[in-house]
């Protein structure tokens, strides 16, 4: 079930701050590369991204799940001056290609990349986050969530991606995947410590800030 056909998302583009050079070669090439694109923020999604990043002017993110580097490159455009950005991802692969993008952005001294599992990674990152960005494995979002939300201050930001996953939470019958990503939001949604909304963006964006 598409939230948008392709000719209102042209219309919404059309009508949104553009992509700069990097990230729109970035989006090209993911596309001529890699074999789920689909995976890449892009053009919309990244400027709500770097949006919500300035509004809040956060001096640490926490990114779970790089990719090509698209979205953490929207991110960090709001970090102050100083300020640092996490990000984790578990493919090696791209390892070369990424690091290579975030040399040629503004916010290289910024960025730390952390490659490996997230789950053992993110105990060990001791300080607090103003935003978190989940993107990742969708099976282990709450995982995620839980991990992240004590090392979040009242006022910060969790951003999920991936929430409303094609449309399939409104489906009677639904496989494993749909199933955790209903689990996750219905705990969100009873979650007291924060208050919280979806944005029917792309996929769904769940936009959470603590309280």
């Amino acid at each position: 079930m598409e939230l948008f056909t392709d000719s209102l998302t042209s219309y919404i583009e059309n009508h949104t701050d553009p992509e700069n050079d990097l990230l729109r070669r970035i989006s090209r090439e993911t596309y001529l590369k890699e074999t789920r694109a689909h995976m890449l923020s892009g053009h919309l999604q990244g400027r709500v991204l770097s949006l919500l990043s300035k509004l809040i002017s956060p001096n640490t993110i926490l990114e779970i799940g790089t990719f090509t580097g698209y979205a953490t490159l929207c991110l960090a455009e709001g970090l102050k001056a100083g300020g640092t950005l996490h990000t984790i991802d578990i493919n090696e692969e791209l390892e070369d290609r990424v690091r290579a993008y975030f040399q040629e952005s503004p916010y290289a001294e910024q960025i730390e990349y952390h490659l490996g599992n997230a789950m053992d990674i993110i105990p060990t990152l001791k300080q607090s986050f103003d935003l978190v960005f989940i993107d990742a494995d969708k099976k282990n979002n709450i995982n995620y969530y839980n991990l992240v939300i004590d090392k979040v201050p009242a006022g910060g930001l969790i951003l999920i991606d991936n929430v409303l996953w094609k449309g399939k939470v409104l489906q009677e019958d639904y496989d494993k995947q749909t199933e955790l990503i209903l689990e996750l939001n219905k705990q969100i949604a009873a979650d007291p410590r924060v208050e919280k909304v979806i944005l029917p963006l792309r996929d769904g964006l769940f936009l959470i800030r603590k309280l």
